[in-house]
């Protein structure tokens, strides 16, 4: 298993491509939404990525404050393989990326509802009513490192 950390402009095509194809597999198709993926915040985020056998099988993108919330914060966040604790490694990383590359002390993410148990087994607080996207049910959560276990 291989992780990768890059912003966008360090990305060849082939993995932008990669990197899309997986988000629509599991955000328009499989969760049969459809939405506008691409949303020019990619090209200010850090992409982390875990890669086996030369296929992406987990991705999410770590984004500064200011761009998307008012938090630094991690979306589009993806585990292909479920249940096997990848989702988790995935995370930890991509909060150490926004640690490292952005300086946060506080984490943000507008998690799926049915996801809270996952965000919350990494350190994520409930933080926000829940509210509807792209017509998914979510809640803002916050990681905030100084309160965690």
């Amino acid at each position: 298993m291989k992780t990768v950390i890059k912003r966008f402009d360090e990305l060849s095509g082939e993995e932008v491509y990669n990197i899309l194809k997986v988000r629509s597999a599991v955000f328009v198709v499989e969760q049969n939404c459809v939405y506008q993926d691409l949303d020019d915040v990619d090209k200010e985020a850090y992409h982390v990525y875990m890669e086996d056998e030369g296929q992406i099988v987990a991705y999410l993108r770590v984004v500064d404050k200011g761009k998307r919330l008012d938090e630094v914060s991690v979306g589009r966040v993806i585990s292909l393989k479920r249940r096997c604790g990848l989702g988790s490694k995935l995370m930890k990383v991509g909060l150490q990326v926004a640690q490292e590359k952005f300086h946060a002390k506080k984490v943000k993410v507008g998690a799926q509802v049915y996801a809270k148990p996952f965000y919350e087994s990494v350190g994520f607080v409930q933080c926000s009513e829940e509210y509807l996207e792209d017509g998914i049910p979510h809640v803002y959560m916050i990681f905030d490192g100084a309160c965690t276990r």
